[in-house]
């Protein structure tokens, strides 16, 4: 194993891949906005802003295969650069105008940059961070990056849409967050730990955090990746679709903290059930909600996002209070496979079915997905003993907009 320089890894050098992660953000959430609103009113086939959703989670499946590898041929400092030169690349791709396949491979090359970044700082975070305050070095990580896309979103709502200001501004940031990466002097932590998927092992522990993990990824990528193209469709301003996407990532904070405190405290699985009543609700009143007063509108999307991460939060935890500690690295390997497969699928039907059904398609989905994994969960809840609270990890806010591969990088340091 690497050992630390004298004296620690210091906080300006934990600070920067913060720093860097969170500028990259920034340039990911003006992307996530712009590529959605622009394609649904460009006159594109009806498929395709939802198959630039879909290439996302496609390309970060094959980001979390390859990173890995890339990372122990190459070095986490080389990957890093490389893996934003992908997100650079697919914004030069995106500035050349609208072209549909040339985004959908743009979009496509962003996954999978994407979880590369997020293995690797997630690597470099947990072996520069002493055990005591680790937990809050990753949360801190999780909150800034999450205000970063907001941000990003809220930015893009300022620019003009005309020309190519905005892939620029993104390859503006993306620039930016290569420096603090590269002034960096932490030590290259040891690589990753192998991805290997073991779902028989992920089932055998618990079925709920498996089944919730899937459930998320479909729940996640849907609701942000389709809520823009709906907001959109509906002439629905470019500052009115910003500000939107903006307050959905602070739903994270306001509905997914007390929803994971309270899972701290009685079974997670009936909080899992609660926070599936909790979208399928949401989704309800977004059916109905008017476009024409857009305060309720938005307060029933930050809500509805916030519930949609929460499920990715407490499942991840209820599956660590289920496993052993030396089957950490196969479940987070199987978890974020789960996770991405799920991330591409769910959202690849909903593209096929919006011709059919309509522009509400994706809610229709996430209030199908909610309903039918809180009757799954219903079904689990006698099945199996409550773990004792004492017995637990303490709950940490978690974003499935940011793949949770902690443990992965844990274990390949422990075998070092």
């Amino acid at each position: 194993m690497t050992q630390p320089t004298a004296g620690g890894p210091s906080l300006f050098s934990i600070t920067a891949i913060v720093v860097s992660m969170t500028s990259v953000a920034i340039g990911n959430g003006l992307m996530l906005a712009y590529v959605p609103f622009i394609l649904s009113r460009a006159g594109v086939p009806d498929f395709v802003p939802g198959a630039a959703v879909t290439a996302i989670a496609f390309g970060g499946l094959v980001g979390c295969v390859i990173a890995g590898p890339v990372i122990r041929r190459v070095g986490h400092a080389r990957a890093f650069s490389c893996s934003l030169a992908l997100v650079i690349l697919a914004a030069l791709l995106v500035a050349t105008g609208v072209n549909p396949l040339l985004w959908i491979l743009a979009r496509t090359l962003y996954g999978v940059a994407g979880n590369t970044n997020f293995i690797i700082a997630q690597s470099w975070l947990n072996h520069a961070s002493e055990n005591h305050w680790r937990g809050r070095a990753m949360s801190f990580f999780y909150m800034a990056y999450i205000i970063g896309l907001g941000v990003g979103a809220w930015t893009f709502g300022r620019m003009p849409v005309e020309g190519n200001a905005v892939p620029l501004a993104t390859i503006f940031f993306t620039t930016i967050a290569l420096l603090p990466i590269g002034l960096t002097r932490l030590p290259t932590p040891p690589a990753p730990a192998r991805v290997a998927v073991d779902l028989a092992m992920a089932w055998r522990n618990s079925p709920v955090a498996l089944v919730g993990v899937l459930a998320a990824g479909g729940l996640s990528m849907v609701v942000q990746g389709f809520t823009p193209i709906y907001a959109a469709t509906n002439d629905v301003g470019q500052q009115d679709v910003a500000l939107l996407m903006f307050v959905m990532q602070f739903g994270l904070m306001f509905v997914q903290y007390p929803l994971g405190a309270l899972s701290d405290r009685i079974d997670r699985r009936v909080v899992l059930i609660l926070t599936c009543i909790i979208i399928a609700g949401t989704a309800v009143v977004a059916l109905g909600v008017s476009f024409a007063n857009l305060v309720p509108l938005m307060l029933v999307f930050a809500i509805w996002a916030g519930a949609v991460e929460t499920v990715y939060a407490i499942a991840n935890a209820h599956a660590n209070d289920r496993t052993d500690p030396a089957d950490f690295v196969p479940l987070a390997s199987t978890l974020l496979v789960a996770w991405s497969t799920s991330a591409t699928v769910v959202p690849l039907l909903v593209t096929a079915l919006t011709p059919v059904l309509g522009q509400q398609t994706f809610i229709y989905a996430a209030m199908v997905v909610a309903i039918a994994y809180g009757l799954f969960v219903l079904t689990r809840l006698r099945r199996r003993e409550t773990v004792p609270a004492s017995e637990r990890e303490s709950f940490e806010v978690k974003s499935a907009q940011v793949p949770n591969a902690g443990a992965l990088v844990e274990g390949g340091n422990a075998r070092e």
